[in-house]
């Protein structure tokens, strides 16, 4: 089952993702990939692809695009409305799609990000053997515009056997886990416990890199800046202001800010859904 589908309307922003380019950071080059890896691979499963087949990462929905053959789409991540040639389809399910039909996401009423996958993949030109946009590095295929034309593979496993994968709602308030960090005693000692005391709310300076927070300041008790050392997703780099920055998908593989605390690998692909305004919580 190939063919291509046609990027009507890109929404706020899209982008094509799988999951990254691992292994590569003695290069300078980090993983990117989707944001939130888990809800990649479940819609990736649920239309039968192998679960790194590259789909469409819509941030705040707005998307729209029309499909030149017969296919099969599940759309995970941010729960959003959906319409498939003017009827409602549903979320976190395999839907059928014929020649000619457009499927629309909606704005979702809450998390951020959400994936569409089709039976096939994206099958744009690998760059450094992944189809993922790194936005920071700008590798990969450019964000989606109207008027793209991206073809679909022919890269598939069995159809599934489930008509729906049940999630549970993302919270108002995510409390994500922490280890300490690297560089703690750069630290106050009272600064970790200061991070998990109190709720940081997400800026409008946040995007596939990283996510800007701004809560209870962490003190340092060493000044001057660190030459630059590996980074890794997760991490919470915190700048002289004393407010953490949270590391995502599209991270530097280096950087010279202290890190306090890094984000457990479980709980990045919740932090990937916070918006704008929300407010996140950690714990050790």
């Amino acid at each position: 089952m190939t063919g291509k589908l046609e990027v009507l309307r890109p929404g706020p922003f899209a982008t094509i993702q799988d999951l990254g380019r691992p292994g590569l950071a003695a290069l300078g080059v980090g993983r990117s990939g989707a944001a939130d890896r888990g809800s990649l691979r479940l819609a990736n499963r649920l239309v039968g692809n192998p679960e790194d087949n590259a789909v469409v990462e819509a941030t705040l929905g707005g998307l729209a695009v029309r499909f030149t053959g017969h296919a099969v789409v599940a759309v995970t991540g941010a729960a959003c409305a959906i319409r498939v040639a003017g009827r409602a389809g549903w979320p976190d399910a395999p839907i059928p799609v014929r020649p000619g039909d457009e499927v629309e996401l909606a704005a979702p009423e809450r998390g951020l990000r959400s994936y569409l996958a089709v039976r096939g993949g994206i099958d744009v030109p690998p760059v450094l053997r992944a189809r993922a946009t790194d936005t920071l590095a700008n590798l990969g295929p450019p964000a989606l515009s109207p008027g793209t034309t991206l073809p679909i593979g022919d890269r598939t496993r069995a159809y599934p056997g489930v008509d729906l994968a049940p999630r549970p709602s993302i919270p108002d308030e995510p409390v994500l886990r922490v280890t300490p960090g690297p560089r703690r005693d750069w630290f106050t000692g009272d600064a970790l416990a200061t991070l998990v005391s109190a709720p940081h709310e997400v800026t409008a300076e946040s995007n596939r890199v990283g996510i800007r927070l701004d809560g209870p300041r962490l003190r340092r008790r060493r000044t001057g800046e660190l030459p630059p050392e590996a980074c890794v997703p997760g991490a919470l780099q915190v700048p002289p202001a004393g407010q953490p920055i949270l590391f995502l998908a599209d991270h530097p593989v280096t950087g010279g800010y202290p890190v306090v605390a890094v984000v457990e690998e479980d709980d990045l692909d919740l932090a990937a859904q916070v918006r704008p305004g929300q407010r996140v919580r950690f714990a050790v």
